[in-house]
């Protein structure tokens, strides 16, 4: 996404900003012009991640935009009202408010030590509303202010805490934050979102955390800038209480290259914590979508994969694979897909075959994956998400052509 300068002379405060998703979204915003408050705990260089206040305020100032540096624990009242109080003495006001400062331990209850439950609560969930809090007065003040939180969608799902259950109270207490507050807010023209990367992102602490490999499954943090640019670029007064995920926000603002974003190009990428299933409409926020509507998107998709996948479709593929695949829709009704890979320039439709000598049985939401490559077919059989019956080989060529049809 391309800069437009809307945000020259904006005052974005920022926590937990001297390096990382909080540092990139300064630098996005310093390259208009904005004044960027670096408020963190760092002062002195940390022996395994670089980065302090002080370096970060330099770059967001070599960036284009002014900066304050501003030692901050967001766990300590009174260090928020000194910082608040230096920001409105330096730059008039407070027009942006980034509230991205977290901890985290991804342990289970009886791991859970009381010092780590109380890091991460005091950090996570009071901090935020303490900075929001404090924050308030000024941002009432401002045109078009908007309070954005790096947390995610609220999805009261088993999955999301079952294995790390103190922290995602942590985390679910800052999107609680965006649920009151949008709404307690609104009189004022004050919007309250929260954004959460689709993917895995890699930064500093994720690569103290992790083994290097995971780089290459993650994206840069210039993916969120880029989403947290988008959303404070929309009016406040009609954008808010949206539970935003960057690659959607990205999409609706007409983004296609994601390749951009990946640390390594190509690779398939990890999803990250408390991603919904389902579509995700960017222009409402996350909404949990009704059966209804889940099966009209799998239709939508369907119906695509039929498209794109029998453009593709040529003389020379049908001489090299030489086979008909029938694939199985389970549900009710039961959907039947016919792929002709044996006849002509090949076709792939719907309906039944007599003529099939492989015969797949999978999910109809996971049809559509299956082509697009986000689903890989051996990985899919082993989970038992793809049933396969019939010729064995011939299955095996039919995964060497849908890696290429997932390339178009």
């Amino acid at each position: 996404m391309f800069n437009t300068g809307k945000f020259a002379g904006k005052t974005v405060f920022i926590t937990g900003a001297s390096r990382g998703i909080g540092k990139e979204i300064g630098l996005k915003l310093a390259k208009d012009g904005a004044n960027i408050v670096v408020a963190a705990k760092t002062t002195t260089p940390h022996p395994k991640l670089p980065g302090t206040i002080y370096t970060a305020a330099e770059e967001m100032e070599k960036a284009g935009g002014k900066s304050l540096a501003c030692v901050v624990d967001v766990r300590d009242e009174g260090s928020i009202k000194d910082a608040v109080d230096q920001t409105v003495k330096k730059f008039g006001g407070i027009d942006i408010l980034i509230n991205n400062a977290s901890a985290i331990s991804l342990t289970g209850t009886e791991a859970t030590e009381m010092k780590r439950y109380d890091l991460m609560h005091s950090i996570n969930t009071r901090g935020t509303f303490l900075m929001t809090k404090s924050c308030l007065p000024y941002l009432k003040q401002g045109k078009n202010s908007h309070v954005l939180n790096i947390s995610p969608p609220l999805l009261m799902e088993p999955r999301w805490f079952s294995n790390h259950v103190a922290y995602t109270m942590a985390k679910y207490g800052m999107s609680m934050c965006v649920l009151g507050q949008h709404e307690e807010f609104r009189q004022f023209g004050v919007g309250v979102n929260a954004l959460w990367p689709l993917t895995s992102i890699w930064t500093s602490a994720m690569e103290m955390l992790s083994d290097k490999g995971g780089e290459s499954a993650s994206r840069k943090p210039a993916i969120m800038a880029d989403a947290a640019y988008a959303i404070l670029s929309k009016n406040s007064k009609d954008f808010t209480g949206n539970f935003c995920i960057d690659e959607d926000v990205l999409k609706g603002e007409g983004v296609t290259d994601f390749d951009q974003y990946a640390c390594a190009p190509g690779n398939e990428l990890m999803p990250d914590f408390f991603i919904p299933d389902g579509k995700y409409d960017a222009s409402l926020g996350f909404k949990k979508p009704s059966e209804g509507f889940k099966k009209d998107v799998v239709d939508a998709e369907i119906k695509q994969v039929l498209q794109s996948a029998g453009s593709l479709l040529t003389s020379d593929i049908v001489k090299k694979i030489g086979i008909v695949y029938e694939f199985t829709l389970t549900g009710n009704p039961e959907r039947k897909i016919t792929m002709d890979l044996k006849n002509g320039n090949g076709s792939i439709q719907e309906g039944p075959s007599d003529s099939a000598t492989v015969r797949f049985s999978l999910a109809p939401h996971d049809f559509a994956p299956l082509f697009t490559g986000k689903l890989k077919p051996t990985a899919a059989f082993i989970s038992k998400k793809l049933k396969i019956s019939g010729d064995i080989n011939g299955a095996m060529k039919l995964e060497n052509l849908l890696k290429k049809i997932a390339k178009h």
